[in-house]
């Protein structure tokens, strides 16, 4: 079953998918990701109030004839609230899906011209691609960090790094590609040998790429631990809804389009 479609059908396509893959993971999200984050800022809160800061005890108190002790109006609202931002995940994630799915669509046209895999197999194919360049391979690297870990001052030098090692990733997954497609006489160790070169691949880079571990030693290990595999599986719902949804969206297409031209082959 060829991936056959113009370009702007794989496009219209790509973006219905990628709609509906942002919404789900948006509500893995909202009910999975947002009790860690708000367990991870009431720590945050909690030691920002007992860090010292003049005006308190060494509890985080308001201390008798502080200005802390009478007045909080100089402190300011965050500029989105918390009920804000939870439901603002559902418009972000729809348009990250939207934008996430144009690019899907516009890789699978130009890859099915390089590739004899089907349609559904090819949208399978560039879902899991996608996701072990862009979300596995930083994130096994650089794990996602609550709200109350990471140093503000770091925020840039972090950034670089994990762009590094979405790079990192995608080279590793042409590696594997490439050589998947070398071996095409050796069928039986075409698969070991993708997968053998993404992994040699991705061990030199994080060997060469420099360690990142701003945790605080009091931080609780369940609870960044809880973050982070509420990370990974809202990152996974996107990318596994996008492939799914793109592969099932094909797969309709191609059997809608047969019967009509069974029939005009018959006719002719």
């Amino acid at each position: 079953m060829p991936l056959t479609g113009s370009f702007t059908t794989l496009l219209l396509r790509g973006l219905l998918a990628g709609l509906v893959a942002g919404l789900l993971a948006a509500t893995v999200g909202y009910f999975v990701g947002e009790p860690q984050v708000d367990a991870a800022i009431a720590i945050e809160e909690a030691h920002s109030a007992g860090d010292g800061t003049p005006g308190t005890d060494e509890h985080g108190a308001p201390q008798a004839g502080s200005p802390e002790g009478h007045s909080h109006g100089d402190e300011e609202d965050p500029l989105v609230s918390r009920a804000g931002q939870k439901f603002g995940q559902f418009l972000a994630l729809g348009l990250a899906g939207l934008a996430l799915g144009a690019i899907f669509a516009t890789v699978a046209h130009f890859a099915r011209r390089f590739t004899g895999v089907a349609g559904p197999r090819l949208a399978l194919g560039l879902g899991l691609a996608g996701w072990a360049a862009i979300v596995a391979v930083p994130f096994f690297k650089y794990p996602a960090n609550p709200p109350a870990v990471g140093d503000p001052d770091t925020i840039n030098d972090r950034t670089l790094l994990w762009l590094a090692a979405v790079l990192l990733g995608a080279v590793a997954v042409g590696a594997g590609v490439y050589v998947y497609a070398l071996l095409r006489k050796l069928a039986a160790a075409r698969l070991l040998g993708g997968v053998a070169a993404f992994v040699v691949v991705v061990i030199l880079g994080y060997v060469l790429l420099p360690g990142v571990n701003e945790v605080p030693a009091d931080f609780p290990a369940d609870l960044l631990w809880r973050f982070r595999v509420s990370s990974l599986a809202e990152t996974a719902t996107l990318w596994a809804s996008l492939a799914l949804g793109f592969a099932a969206l094909t797969e309709f297409a191609s059997r809608t389009d047969t019967p009509v031209r069974e029939q005009v082959t018959t006719s002719g």
